[in-house]
């Protein structure tokens, strides 16, 4: 009976190392991953995802994630091509496209990414300066992708991209870098003083000359109402005058010598109520004397005939309108102005359309500038 339970246990560990032997040739594949199969040193072939099965004992399987990895390259100091000491770090993301290549071609392909992407962004970072490094982050992500891709390629592993995380020049060159912003500033601030400074200057000018240009339009179109009223004034003056002369030809017509004698005499007592120191007669004062004379009985008699009538005085001095020629009424004179007035609103019109087109084109110019 001893034996046979020593045999059933000898059964049952032979059992168990089989069980043992044969599961250790069993390889699960995760689906993110690939396995490199080798047997006795030499590669046999590539695990897919799932349960494969190896010869036990005698086999190595390595397991290849072929998920996207995130290498962070890290900080580094890198001297710009205008001699500025930077320093630098970035991200890289990766992607294993081959499994062979990935374990076959490099002993470990994140850190020879890793270090390939420090010295290749030292190079590209020393050929640019400081400022195209701040404002070229994209250029320099693209150049560095397209350099680690190409270059890690025959690893069977894909750069899907780099992003440059932070750029920290030092610190005198960030003192540096304050002081000229600064400068910049007042630079900035001084050019858009000096430019409100030439946009007030030029618009006091500009208001200046409409000033004038209005200024002597004013002036212009007073001397020209005070001329057409001194016109019209005249006109008038002209049209009384005349009215006179008619009045006093049809009332002078019937009057006979010794009336213009009273006359006369009644000027030179006129004459004589005056304060004038010197009296000048404009005719001789003896026929006066002797006109005077005769008034009182001593010579000269009444003409026989005399010119009484209207109708005489113009057929010996002739008509009115023939002497004295058309004299507008007042309704044309009114409408004379009223034209006039109108043209002096055009006139007024077109200076300020003419001041408004040299406004824009003042304009113009200083957008040019």
């Amino acid at each position: 009976m001893a034996i046979g339970a020593e045999v059933v246990a000898l059964l049952i560990l032979a059992l168990i190392a089989v069980l043992a032997i044969m599961s250790s040739g069993i390889k699960i594949v995760r689906p993110y991953e690939q396995g490199i199969y080798m047997r006795l040193g030499r590669y046999v072939r590539v695990l897919n995802q799932g349960v494969n099965w190896v010869a036990p004992l005698i086999n190595v399987v390595v397991k290849i994630d072929l998920r996207t990895q995130v290498l962070d390259v890290p900080r580094q100091e890198v001297i710009t091509k205008d001699n500025s000491p930077t320093n630098v770090d970035a991200i890289i993301y990766i992607k294993v496209i081959d499994p062979t290549k990935a374990f076959f071609q490099v002993t470990n392909y994140r850190t020879a990414t890793i270090y390939l992407a420090q010295t290749t962004l030292r190079s590209i970072i020393g050929d640019m300066e400081l400022d195209e490094i701040l404002s070229n982050r994209q250029k320099i992500n693209l150049h560095l992708r397209d350099v680690l891709d190409e270059a890690t390629d025959k690893w069977g592993v894909k750069v899907e991209g780099v992003e440059i995380r932070e750029v920290d020049p030092a610190g005198k060159v960030k003192d540096s870098m304050e002081e000229q912003t600064s400068a910049e500033r007042l630079r900035r601030a001084a050019i858009l003083k000096a430019d409100g400074s030439k946009r007030a200057a030029i618009l006091n000018a500009e208001g200046e000359k409409r000033a004038r240009i209005l200024q002597a339009e004013g002036l212009r179109q007073a001397k020209i109402l005070e001329a057409e009223g001194e016109r019209l004034a005249i006109i008038l003056r002209s049209q009384g005058e005349a009215q006179k002369l008619r009045i006093l030809s049809v009332g002078a017509s019937p009057l006979d010598s010794k009336a213009l004698t009273v006359l006369s005499l009644d000027t030179m007592r006129s004459i004589g109520n005056g304060q004038a120191t010197k009296i000048i007669f404009p005719f001789e004062l003896t026929k006066l004397v002797e006109g005077a004379s005769e008034y009182l009985g001593i010579g000269r008699q009444t003409p026989a005939r005399e010119i009484t009538r209207p109708e005489d005085v113009e057929r010996v001095v002739g008509k009115a309108e023939e002497i004295l020629g058309p004299i507008p009424t007042p309704d044309e004179l009114h409408a004379e102005l009223k034209a006039l007035e109108k043209a002096m609103e055009a006139e007024k019109i077109e200076a300020e359309e003419i001041a408004d087109i040299r406004e824009r084109m003042a304009k113009k110019t200083e957008k040019k500038e």
